[in-house]
């Protein structure tokens, strides 16, 4: 049988792209020897070392460019689906295939050759030091995301002398400077920041790509078998729509009465006045406590550290320091 030849176009959001590795992956493993597939996307750093592409022409009439789309997302709040399902179901439905989900997260690979850095960085420099990565807030069209920054930084400063945090975001989106970090801000490529997850301990971050990645994103060895991540999500988005299994996905989802039948899919939390469709009222979170949106007011530093410190007392981790730390906070 003649194998079909698709090209698989996306060009939205990076998490958007490492859902749609996941559908390569998958459609692979579920129809053996049946396709070919090659990509164009807005984040090629994404799909470097991937076993499941091949170079196609778009313009051979023999291949078949698909614009890949996940509608499935309209049915978040009511129906049993993850984000991984978004992009299968869209195939599913686009190629007449029976493509399901063959592991809880993304595709992203790190070479051999990216594994080894941080070796070669501790031959020259001495042992380096295990560290969380840390995002701080986002982009601008979904501000609804953001968290305090003082709560980060009250986060960061009880686990000093503890966690190491290497502070990461991309130029020209939101990321208030946090004392006591690493700060990489706008100092990393898209592919920097994997073989950053890669070495990472754990990673602390809002609803992000971070949180994709930490998932995707194998182990190094000798580590817990599933990356450590704490989520600060609140009420936006429904868990079983974003949640992995493995992640500390902290929410609110039922607690307002803006989000007690799933996320309110709201975009930001004030207006910003900068011409985007965003700023509409339809978009505007309902609830906003000292310009944090109430279901993320709802969530304390308190809650934070405690769980990030379930890593550490479970077992899982150990902290820089072979000491325990003081009693919990307040």
């Amino acid at each position: 049988m003649q194998k079909r030849r698709l090209v698989l176009r996306n060009f939205q959001s990076p998490g958007d792209i490492v859902m749609l590795t996941a559908a390569v992956r998958d459609l692979h493993l579920c129809h053996p020897d049946e396709f070919i597939t090659d990509v164009r996307t807005s984040c090629p750093d994404l799909w470097q070392h991937n076993p499941y592409l091949q170079p196609l022409d778009e313009g051979d009439p023999a291949v078949e460019v698909i614009d890949c789309h996940y509608p499935l997302i309209h049915q978040s709040n009511h129906a049993p689906y993850h984000f991984l399902h978004g992009f299968i179901e869209f195939l599913n439905d686009r190629l007449g295939t029976h493509v399901r989900p063959s592991a809880f997260k993304g595709d992203v690979y790190i070479s051999e050759e990216e594994k080894a850095w941080f070796s070669t960085v501790e031959e020259r420099m001495g042992q380096s030091t295990p560290f969380w990565l840390l995002v701080s807030g986002g982009k601008y069209d979904f501000t609804i995301k953001w968290w305090d920054a003082q709560r980060y930084q009250e986060v960061i400063d009880y686990f000093r002398g503890k966690i190491e945090f290497v502070q990461v975001g991309e130029a020209g989106h939101f990321h208030p400077d946090l004392k006591g970090t690493v700060d990489l801000r706008g100092e990393t490529s898209l592919r920097q920041l994997a073989r950053l997850v890669y070495h990472a301990q754990g990673v602390l971050t809002p609803i992000s790509l971070l949180m994709h990645l930490a998932a995707a994103i194998e182990m190094k060895p000798g580590m817990p078998q599933n990356r450590p991540c704490v989520v600060i999500a609140g009420g936006r988005e429904p868990p079983h729509w974003t949640a992995y299994p493995h992640h500390q996905f902290v929410h609110t989802v039922g607690a307002l009465r803006c989000c007690d039948n799933g996320g309110c899919w709201k975009s930001r939390t004030l207006p910003l006045g900068d011409g985007d469709p965003k700023d509409a009222p339809d978009q505007l979170c309902v609830d906003v406590v000292d310009q944090l949106p109430r279901c993320m007011d709802m969530i304390s530093s308190a809650e934070i550290i405690r769980r990030i410190e379930m890593h550490f007392t479970g077992g899982a981790l150990s902290y820089l320091e072979n000491t325990a730390l003081p009693n919990g906070p307040d």
